[in-house]
């Protein structure tokens, strides 16, 4: 698994920027019709409960009469929104540990006491907050800790069909981040994005036994690093990830880094085996999901046509070669793979000119080739191409590259794929 860039836990930086991202000519700010940069949006955000066990955008989401957990105080000290891009541009961002967007350089606060059970909403200080730093969004990231040494969520559990209050304290947890994939971000508008954070308690409390769970004098259940330890370990392991985002961070009150997927949203990503991972590789929806770079000299055209049969492709004019073969590139990203599992690659060109192109699957935000690096011979009669590898890390978001610069030449690309050969 990927987790370069968490905040907590082991942080892996990238020095500087990838050679590929660098030098898009300043007069050019587009590519392929995507406009370099993401839209101008204000950020609005909302903390709830949620009993059901889907995800929902809903606030506050009624329990059901037999709910195994219902949650009476629950409150985090939120401290930090940063936003996690691609560039292809030269910037001096750290790829890897992303944008702080929040608290700014003059925020009064530093961080705000949010209640998930009152279904708190925050508005005023992200007011400000936009995503126009030229680069592609893949992630947002949110950071809590807790309140004070004393935090606990109070609730009730219910035990033999009745309701006993329960007191689960948060005192294994130091701080951690959520990292929410973008498509679960909420466009409330052209210019406003909701960012929903959201507890599940289904999540949370499930396939834990309670049975043996001791009550205090008080009548209370307390789960704690004292009381009831066993099950307040199993908890611990399932507290975060019942906020449901792709991924996290956190870091223990002993210093230990802990990072991990959510697995049944990281399969969502994912998706079955034979799907192909690529978005729109027909073309039928021109360029979208697709970006074509131009780079170190290299100047290119960029249009979708019909082949004889009347099925979509992909030309590629490039007029000016440039100093390399990457001077001129059609990619797109948010390419999810699963390390250790074998794949295939596969799609047709031509080209006017015979000659070599390179197909490459790297990382994002570094240099890293996590797929496979290849020298294709091209024809000027369409061939499939065809490639197996096996990723070295699993992310969603690797970036599947033609590099298609060097010289003057015309290609015709179509029926792009890359699927998952292996449950």
């Amino acid at each position: 698994m990927r987790f370069v860039g968490f905040k907590f836990g082991v942080l892996m930086a990238m020095a500087g920027v990838a050679m590929a991202f660098v030098a898009c000519s300043s007069d050019d700010k587009s590519v392929a019709g995507i406009e370099i940069g993401n839209p101008s949006l204000a950020f609005t955000a909302d903390f709830s409960v949620d009993y059901s066990e889907v995800s929902s955008n809903s606030l506050a989401k009624a329990a059901a009469k037999d709910e195994p957990l219902l949650l009476d105080s629950f409150a985090l000290d939120f401290f930090e929104v940063r936003s996690y891009s691609s560039y292809y541009v030269a910037v001096s961002i750290d790829v890897a540990k992303g944008v702080q967007l929040w608290p700014g350089e003059n925020a009064q606060d530093s961080s705000l006491k949010v209640s998930f059970t009152n279904a708190d909403q925050v508005a005023e200080p992200f007011k400000n907050i936009d995503l126009e730093d030229k680069g592609y969004l893949k992630e947002m990231g949110v950071a809590f800790r807790p309140v004070d040494e004393k935090a606990c969520v109070q609730g009730r559990l219910l035990l033999g069909g009745k309701y006993v209050p329960v007191r689960y304290s948060l005192s294994w947890f130091k701080q951690f981040e959520l990292r929410y994939h973008y498509s679960q971000i909420e466009k409330v508008s052209d210019s406003v994005a909701n960012l929903s954070v959201v507890f599940y308690p289904r999540y949370f409390v499930e396939g834990i036994d309670f049975s043996d769970a001791e009550i205090a004098d008080d009548g209370v259940i307390y789960l704690d690093v004292k009381r009831n330890t066993s099950i307040w370990e199993k908890l611990n392991l399932q507290f975060i990830s019942s906020f449901r985002p792709l991924r996290y961070g956190y870091t223990t009150a002993d210093g230990e880094g802990v990072e991990a997927y959510v697995l049944d949203i990281w399969e969502g990503i994912i998706g079955s085996m034979s799907d192909n991972t690529i978005s729109n590789g027909d073309f039928s929806k021109d360029f979208y999901s697709w970006i074509v770079f131009d780079q170190f000299e290299g100047r290119s055209k960029a249009s979708v046509e019909e082949d004889d049969k009347g099925d979509p492709l992909a030309k590629i004019q490039v007029i000016r070669g440039g100093r390399f073969s990457y001077s001129v590139q059609l990619i797109q990203e948010n390419v999810a793979l699963l390390a250790g599992k074998k794949y295939k690659c596969v799609f047709t060109i031509w080209s006017d000119v015979e000659g070599q192109i390179t197909a490459r699957i790297g990382a994002y935000d570094d240099y890293d080739t996590i797929g496979f690096q290849k020298h294709v011979d091209v024809g000027t009669s369409g061939k499939s191409v065809e490639i197996e590898f096996v990723p070295k890390e699993s992310t969603p978001f690797a970036r599947f590259e033609l590099n298609l610069g060097g010289k003057e030449r015309t290609f015709y690309i179509k029926a792009v794929k890359i699927y998952r050969l292996q449950e």
